[in-house]
């Protein structure tokens, strides 16, 4: 075993020789090496158009033990990857790596293509409800490789992840692949995740139910990186891209929370013109840019982009004038989707630009302020969003490690117990964004900055609202609910979770049942 540093202990026998275990949040700025794709030239006058998924499947040649990917853009309304997984699983086909950008809850039909050996890996941003409760237990021999979404971009890049062939749903395309998710019947706005993915698979197959006359604009993804266009009926529901995690919310603790983190941002040294934000997802979160928007209003501020995953709260700011651009990898809502055809200042940015490590300097690099939810936050300021209190895996990494580390002020927002179980503990199950990273804690009872920004604890000394150290808001959550009792784990690693840079920061363990 290995002890990285943050005192997570990690089997030596996951740890990647390249990148070691984690070793703080600084970007590493080694040199590497770009990966490539395979490139099979189409010549004048082929056709492209496929007849079925299964002729998709024959046609790049997919064969035992490769790797596949899949965008999650469509988040709880997507049917490509289940369409896509019961062809191959029909044809015979296994031991797959799959290597989609994130795994949402109508993706639980995977659980019997693990147990009939389909699929034997998996590297993803998260996984939930009752499939990561089923690898949590122990479904799977390997552990599953859980990335941020600039880790898995960086990852891909890097060679990492080598994606022999990407089925990427798309809500509008041409016969020959011009692609964009803007248009059509299941708009899903930005594809900023399988941009990656087209540009370094062997082999890209578009999946659309919406087959447009050439050439199909704008263009997301290009036709010099697809293979093959397969149109079905319908490749998924544009309605589930806002349940679950981007819901608005009502819940009075949420506002309240979201009401003590404006008061956060609109007191801080960031809140001026031209400042940059973004909001995570969760109910308290996004409830944060309401009151933001009204404090912009007030005091005549205006904002120079709103990055990451958007929202229509964010898309009425940019038509208000309050934001000036609007920087788009993930589109959380109609509203949000449909802005990116009707505004030109609303911009759809790849994976590998929003968050990459890698890169030659992603977007997050160039943010003021980003609010982040957390399912737990512990005493040296660790979070977790990846496994419940149950030490089950029911979240995503998503960005937001990508996000803490770049941004000048990172805000946590979490309600101080959630249910009957405390969000503020000693040690969370599982570190996802390292205490470094965190700047401000925000509850419903008050807020908490790091010792390490000094700084901020000058610039925040007066303003209105209770402040308290990190231990003192973990004692009010015990004092509540009681010292919660530890998870009883079992040896078996189920996940192994890489910091950005790759580096191990922690593992999850199988739960005791």
């Amino acid at each position: 075993m290995a002890e990285n540093e943050i005192g997570r202990m990690i089997p030596e026998t996951l740890i990647n020789e390249r990148y070691g275990t984690f070793s703080g949040a600084a970007v590493k700025e080694d040199p590497y090496q770009r990966a490539s794709a395979e490139v099979t030239p189409v010549s004048p006058g082929s056709s492209k158009l496929l007849g079925s998924i299964r002729e998709a499947i024959e046609k790049t040649g997919l064969k035992d033990g490769m790797t596949i990917s899949f965008h999650h853009h469509f988040r709880e309304g997507d049917a490509v990857i289940n369409l896509v997984m019961d062809e191959i699983a029909k044809m015979g086909i296994k031991d797959l790596s799959i290597a989609p950008s994130s795994i949402a809850n109508v993706h639980a039909p995977l659980i019997d293509h693990i147990k009939n050996g389909v699929v034997t890996h998996i590297t993803s941003s998260g996984l939930r409800d009752n499939l990561g409760a089923a690898i949590s237990r122990g479904l799977m021999d390997e552990p599953v490789v859980i990335r941020s979404h600039g880790g898995r971009a960086r990852a891909i890049e890097a060679g990492d992840i080598h994606i022999d062939v990407a089925f990427l749903g798309a809500p509008s395309s041409d016969d020959y692949g011009n692609v964009n998710g803007s248009h059509g019947k299941a708009t899903c706005g930005s594809l900023g995740y399988a941009q990656v993915d087209a540009k370094y698979a062997d082999k890209v197959v578009v999946i659309t139910d919406n087959l447009v006359p050439y050439p199909n604009t704008p263009i997301s993804i290009p036709q010099t990186q697809v293979d093959y266009v397969l149109e079905i009926d319908s490749i998924g529901d544009p309605d589930g891209i806002a349940k679950g995690a981007t819901r608005v919310t009502k819940n009075p603790k949420d506002l309240l929370i979201a009401q003590n983190a404006n008061k956060v941002i609109t007191n801080s040294p960031y809140f001026k013109n031209g400042f940059s934000f973004q909001t995570g997802t969760g109910g308290a979160a996004l409830a944060v840019a309401r009151y933001l928007r009204q404090d912009m209003l007030e005091k005549d501020i205006k904002a120079s982009f709103a990055l990451g995953g958007i929202t229509q709260q964010m898309v009425e700011m940019l038509n208000e004038g309050l934001v000036e651009k609007i920087i788009d990898v993930q589109s959380f809502d109609k509203g949000s989707a449909l802005s990116i055809k009707e505004n030109e200042h609303h911009y759809e940015i790849s994976a590998d630009f929003y968050a990459s490590a890698g890169t030659k300097g992603p977007a997050v690099n160039k943010l003021d302020i980003v609010i982040l939810s957390a399912l737990e936050i512990d005493t040296d300021f660790n979070v977790n969003v990846l496994t419940g209190s149950d030490g089950v895996i029911r979240g995503a990494s998503g960005g937001h490690s990508d996000t803490a580390a770049a941004s000048k002020m990172s805000i946590i927002v979490t309600p101080l117990i959630r249910g009957r179980i405390p969000s503020v503990v000693d040690k969370v199950n599982t570190v996802v964004t390292p205490g470094e990273s965190v700047d401000v804690v925000v509850t419903e009872v008050g807020i908490c900055i790091n010792p390490l920004r000094k700084d901020l604890m000058d610039v925040f000394k007066d303003i209105p609202v209770p402040q308290f150290t990190i231990e003192e808001l973990k004692e009010k959550a015990y004092a509540v609910v009681g010292t919660p009792d530890p998870i009883e784990y079992e040896e078996k690693v189920v996940a192994v979770v890489e910091y950005r840079d790759g580096s191990v920061i922690d593992v999850v363990r199988k739960v005791n049942e």
